[in-house]
């Protein structure tokens, strides 16, 4: 009883800089929860959710606002042990877990391209259909800083676009219903600080196509990996690469570029160029 008690208090004090602070900013910068909200926290295993897991906690006890707050781990077809593993792992940290079932690696499993898109799709369906029958309007989602710097590397690099993934978006599919990432300020390195002083052990892949990557710190030879390779690389010619990409998509000159598009909407410079 007593070791999360002491993993809740080093939130506020230990990690208060870190962790805490950040994630309180990112939720009132970009305005992810308003008074009376019922909340979804998805849960997949790993060190991300979890800590959003236990901020959520804190922010629903400390914080000024009231709302509500639903734990959900959705099964995909976990293997036994890692299914465990989210169990334990719950139960340690005080977490009031909910698990549901779903068929969703058997599906993909008969799936030649882009498997790991239509899985992806799938879970957020999933996840949105069951938060909203537990009466949520909102999911919360563990993605942190890194994995928004990512996104903005792989879509200019691979993606011929610039783009990022959002700290909020409306659900299209299920009206009313809407995805916040609180956790968009937090550094990837500093949760694996919390998680290594803690001595905690969580799910890094709970992909059954991908057993080798059970637990640990380490990804595997995605996409994401590769540019977290090479942000790594450039932060070793300037400290302050991965702030200034964060900024950029805060602060784009459309003076500058070239197109842009909204929707249906599509802007070239040369539209008004001579006006």
């Amino acid at each position: 009883m007593e070791n999360y008690k002491d993993i809740e208090r080093s939130l506020i004090k230990k990690y208060r800089k870190k962790i805490w602070s950040k994630f309180t900013r990112g939720v009132k910068e970009y305005q992810l929860i308003k008074e009376g909200d019922k909340i979804a926290v998805c849960i997949s295993g790993g060190k991300d959710s979890m800590l959003l897991a236990k901020c959520m906690q804190e922010l629903q006890r400390h914080g000024q606002l009231r709302f509500d707050l639903e734990f959900l781990v959705m099964d995909p077809g976990y293997n036994p042990y890692n299914r465990q593993v989210i169990i334990d792992n719950a139960a340690y940290l005080n977490i009031p877990i909910k698990i549901f079932e779903t068929q969703i690696f058997d599906i993909v499993a008969s799936v030649d391209e882009s498997p790991c898109y239509l899985c992806a799709r799938m879970r957020r369906g999933y996840l949105y259909k069951h938060a909203s029958e537990l009466g949520c309007n909102k999911i919360a989602l563990g993605h942190h800083f890194d994995d928004v710097i990512e996104t903005i590397l792989m879509s200019m690099l691979y993606g011929g676009e610039v783009k990022t993934m959002m700290p909020k978006l409306h659900s299209t599919n299920f009206e009313g219903m809407e995805l916040i990432r609180p956790m968009y300020l937090v550094k990837e390195a500093d949760i694996l600080a919390w998680k290594r002083h803690h001595e905690l052990q969580f799910i890094q892949c709970a992909c059954r196509f991908t057993e080798n990557c059970a637990l640990g710190d380490n990804g595997g030879g995605s996409k994401r990996q590769e540019m977290k390779t090479l942000i790594k690389k450039f932060r070793q010619i300037n400290s302050n690469i991965e702030m200034n990409i964060f900024r950029s998509i805060h602060n784009i000159n459309l003076n500058t570029v070239i197109g842009y598009h909204k929707g249906d909407m599509h802007y070239n410079f040369l539209d008004d160029y001579d006006r």
